[in-house]
């Protein structure tokens, strides 16, 4: 039986809808009961069988910090798929970020060890891996710089990495990946989905940087297909292609009907926006909604080499002007 932890978020609906629509037996951990609806959208979305499929998937409740509730998701599971993360980019959140990141995946880690596991993929992030050096794309191979300004998030995904390479050692066999932003449909109200109701209302601005992109079934189907292989205690780069922000932005609003940006937001506009920020939210406590860490990946050009993974699996990324365009029509119906 296969275990798949944060079922109810991006990755994890798209990556249950393949698991069921192969007729495999799926247990998937959930938090939030109100989020169950969404996932159902998911699979009503792809499939007209979307009820048989989702009615297929045996849902527990538990926290990732819960360990009693962990050991009842854990009876009888061969093969988890780890999805459940935390994802802020604020400063503040750091202490949560580390409970639900690092200490969580220690948890499903240790679980996986003591009820013999066959194999666990752990889904990271591009932003754990190492910044350009002498021009070459980052890679797998890219060492990890512990002293640059990292913000939050990134820190504890890699912590979080750690666990995973200690499980390996452990005699634990994983699979990693680092995909990029992740492009798919179904969650409009947080990520990826949150752009595109942002698009239908118009972008005034866009930046100088590039964006690293990936499909959410490019990314899925890597996940299943490595865990059916014989590859094991590996990482893989998933990002299918490098865009500029205006382009993108421009791309997201021309799928749902709205305004492209016109303005490119200088450095200097950026550097005095993340300061109001950072004064509105100790004045206020609203949250951070653009940061000093956010406002250089804003305005880098950073490129990431995928050929790891072309080369292991043999494997073709989808465009992603096509799921632009999809998710854009889902958007709007």
């Amino acid at each position: 039986m296969i275990l798949v932890t944060g079922g109810t978020g991006l990755v994890g609906a798209h990556l249950l809808y393949k698991l069921t629509k192969q007729n495999e037996k799926v247990r998937a951990i959930y938090r939030s009961e109100h989020r169950l609806p969404l996932v159902k959208n998911v699979f009503e979305s792809l499939d007209t069988d979307f009820e048989l499929l989702f009615d297929s998937i045996e849902w527990v409740e538990a926290d990732l910090l819960d360990i009693p509730a962990l050991l009842d998701a854990f009876l009888g599971i061969t093969h988890v798929y780890h999805c459940a993360a935390f994802v802020s980019f604020e400063p503040n959140k750091y202490h949560l970020l580390r409970r639900t990141n690092i200490d969580g995946t220690a948890n499903i880690v240790n679980l996986c060890l003591s009820e013999k596991v066959e194999k666990l993929c752990y889904v990271s992030s591009i932003a754990t891996l190492g910044s350009e050096l002498n021009n070459k794309p980052v890679s797998e191979e890219t060492i990890w710089n512990p002293e640059a300004d990292n913000n939050a998030y990134a820190i504890t995904k890699y912590g979080a990495e750690m666990e995973v390479w200690r499980g390996t050692q452990e005699g634990l066999d994983a699979v990693i990946v680092n995909p990029g932003v992740i492009l798919g449909s179904g969650f409009w109200d947080n990520g990826t989905g949150n752009l595109f109701k942002k698009a239908k209302k118009g972008f005034p601005f866009y930046t100088s940087g590039t964006i690293a992109l990936v499909t959410v079934n490019d990314v899925v189907r890597a996940m299943t297909t490595l865990m059916n292989s014989d590859i094991a205690n590996e990482r893989f780069v998933l990002v299918a292609e490098h865009w500029t922000y205006k382009r993108f932005l421009e791309t997201l609003a021309t799928a749902v009907n709205g305004k492209p940006p016109k303005k490119l937001a200088s450095s200097w506009l950026l550097n005095i926006g993340w300061q109001l920020d950072w004064a509105k939210t100790k004045l206020t406590g609203m949250r951070r909604q653009l940061t000093r860490n956010l406002v250089r990946t804003l305005s880098t050009d950073t490129q990431y080499n995928s050929d790891k993974i072309k080369t292991a699996l043999n494997f073709e990324f989808k465009a992603v002007d096509d799921i632009i365009r999809e998710t854009g029509r889902l958007y709007l119906k």
